[in-house]
């Protein structure tokens, strides 16, 4: 009978010390907006994201907080980012323009992320640690990507 108290203490104890309290260290400098876009690959102005490594802008309002860059890697496989520059608030040279279709670059400070996986390609000198681009969740369904936080 014993048995049976030591094995509620136990997963109790296994809880408490598998938590972690540490926060997600997230990106001061962009906010997270909710919004939901859908892009039909069969309609001319998004049928360049059919082909392996394109890029291309989408803007809008309600499009995250400068628009967004999807990028196609191949495969069926899409990824999203907000196309304001990670490393200061955005303000009117923030916006991300797509260079050679696998980076792109920030008017502000010439500094260049790829498209691949978010990270800045250029050497950052500033105190602290550069932030990757901000990612947005992708679904794809048949030729309709949606795009979505």
């Amino acid at each position: 009978m014993r048995h049976l108290f030591i094995w509620p203490l136990l997963a109790l104890a296994m809880a408490t010390v598998s938590c972690d309290n540490s926060e997600t260290d997230r990106n001061p400098y962009l906010l997270e907006p909710r919004f939901s876009i859908d892009l039909n690959l069969n309609l001319p102005q998004y049928g360049s994201l059919n082909i392996a490594g394109n890029a291309l802008y989408v803007g809008g309002n309600n499009v995250g907080i400068k628009g967004i860059i999807v990028y196609h890697q191949g495969f069926g496989q899409y990824v999203a980012w907000e196309a304001s520059c990670p490393n200061h608030v955005p303000n009117d040279c923030s916006t991300l323009t797509i260079e050679g279709g696998v980076s792109a670059d920030c008017g502000c400070d010439d500094f260049t992320y790829s498209l691949l996986n978010g990270a800045m390609l250029n050497e950052f000198s500033e105190d602290g640690r550069p932030y990757p681009l901000l990612n947005y969740r992708v679904q794809v369904n048949g030729p309709i990507i949606t795009v979505f936080n």
